[in-house]
């Protein structure tokens, strides 16, 4: 039931258990810091490689002779390949076990780093971007995954999803900085290179402290639900990449993202009538903290990416920063995550997980609607710097507080499905609330030029009706928080 403390350590299924099991009486096992030290770094390395590439792009570009189009693959392989695969990813690791699907990863992880360093042709390139997208869609919902079965509910699993968390938002702004610092002190190569120190350390973390290799009873994969559930998957966020070239009403567009809905039923169908062991069990989400975790991490993961992808684009195209200077930016925005990360378990054994949620979520979208201040003439101290700490302190509450509401009382051996879905939700919000604020901030720009103003300026009034709609989802989501999160239950009154 939603709610109800995990299994105690005697009732926990093998496959379900990594490290120590919490127990029943809320204590966390011996190995409870390396664990959270590897799931850490496998998100550092997901987080990192989603945005580290950006500013090497240019160089790629001009040292192995990509043709006009094809450069933005190198960040569309990884996306595609990541995004279809996270519900399988989540499956898999929970069939074959923790340790032995993450040593996996981080392998598949560490050679695709290493090609991608040596790559001679873009063909190449690609290829290696896609593998490391495989091994995130393993990696991300394995790292949360990890938590779950490793710390109890209650105060120790929120501040380790503080960590989490932190290490999420942390990793996506520090990859922009560190791609920069990279790229111009050694060379674009070294963009792949620096994952290997990183893969090695998390897998020998991950030997010393995940104690089961694999599980004692092992389930079917369910291969048609796995390429029914990827097929959708991926016609899904390809089709939403490829709108900033073919518009919403193009044939191709709309083909694509039919195709997404077809076989995103047909996935649902065969689930629920016909999989003797589905990928995934839909009667997890009748529990009500699942699919509000779900829909409402979807409107966060919007959020955070367009937040993000629009600042640094006012920043380098309206303020003229570099990609070094745009990059140290968003260090406060680190700051923030943290300070509302660490904050998000003490609020939530204060107020609750509804009033915490909602709370982090109106804050978040406060600054979001601060940001569509932004203009030509908009100095670093004055107007960004506020916004940036104010959305990045809510991010950090609500991202710790939904994930903590989304995983209560889920059982250890169906972690990784529900990692899965979390992640699943994130990674679509942020490619559907792209592909639709990328448009929504063209036409506002189309507008602001029609009426007169300067490029410059309707620029920026493209990227501010963005920031107004972020904050109307924000918003949307505080809502849906209010509705739909289970109230605290009531403390017992003290009997003198």
């Amino acid at each position: 039931m939603p709610g109800s403390p995990l299994p105690t350590s005697s009732t926990v299924p093998p496959e379900g258990r990594s490290a120590a099991a919490p127990s029943g009486h809320g204590r966390s096992g011996p190995r409870t810091g390396p664990v959270l030290a590897t799931a850490s770094l496998c998100q550092l390395l997901v987080a990192l490689d989603a945005s580290i590439v950006n500013i090497a792009l240019p160089s790629m570009g001009d040292s192995l002779g990509f043709a006009d189009g094809a450069l933005p693959w190198v960040v569309n392989a990884y996306a595609l390949a990541f995004g279809g695969l996270l519900l399988l990813g989540g499956r898999v690791a929970d069939l074959v076990g923790h340790r032995r699907a993450l040593l996996a990863g981080l392998a598949l992880f560490g050679i695709t780093s290493v090609l991608g360093g040596f790559a001679q042709t873009p063909a190449q390139l690609i290829t290696a971007r896609a593998g490391q997208g495989v091994a995130a869609a393993l990696l991300a919902p394995l790292s949360l995954t990890l938590i779950m079965v490793t710390f109890a509910e209650g105060a120790a699993r929120a501040r380790a999803l503080g960590v989490w968390s932190m290490v999420t938002a942390a990793g996506s702004a520090m990859g922009v900085l560190l791609g920069g610092v990279l790229t111009d002190l050694l060379d674009w190569r070294w963009v792949f290179f620096v994952n290997v120190p990183l893969v090695l350390l998390a897998g020998v973390l991950a030997v010393r402290a995940i104690t089961t290799a694999r599980p004692e009873r092992t389930g079917r994969l369910d291969l048609v639900g796995a390429v029914l559930g990827t097929g959708a998957m991926c016609a899904l966020v390809y089709g939403l990449m490829e709108t900033d070239r073919h518009p919403w009403t193009s044939a191709r567009t709309l083909v694509t993202l039919g195709a997404a809905v077809l076989v995103g039923i047909a996935f649902l169908v065969w689930e629920a009538r016909f999989a003797s062991a589905p990928i995934v069990r839909l009667g997890v989400l009748r529990a009500r903290t699942a699919w509000t975790a779900s829909l409402i991490v979807t409107l966060i993961g919007a959020a955070m990416l367009v937040g993000f992808y629009f600042c640094s684009l006012h920043l380098q195209n309206v303020l003229h920063y570099g990609p070094l200077a745009a990059g140290a930016a968003f260090l406060p925005f680190c700051a923030g995550v943290m300070a509302g990360s660490m904050a998000a378990g003490r609020l939530s054994t204060r107020f609750g997980a509804r009033a915490t949620l909602a709370g982090g979520l109106l804050l978040a979208g406060l600054g979001m609607l601060w940001f569509s201040g932004l203009g030509v003439d908009s100095g670093y101290l004055t107007a960004f710097l506020g916004p940036c700490i104010v959305t990045s302190t809510g991010v950090g509450i609500c991202m710790v507080a939904n994930t903590a509401m989304g995983t209560s009382g889920v059982a250890p051996h169906e972690a990784g499905l529900v990692s899965g879905l979390l992640n699943a939700g994130r990674q679509c919000g942020g490619s559907i609330g792209l592909a639709v604020l990328s448009s929504l901030a063209v036409a506002a720009t189309r507008d602001a030029e029609h009426t007169g103003q300067q490029p410059l300026a309707a620029l920026a009034a493209g990227y501010d009706r963005a920031f107004v709609v972020t904050a109307a989802l924000l918003a949307v989501a505080a809502l849906i928080a209010v509705l739909f999160v289970p109230a605290p239950a009531p403390k017992p009154s003290a009997r003198g």
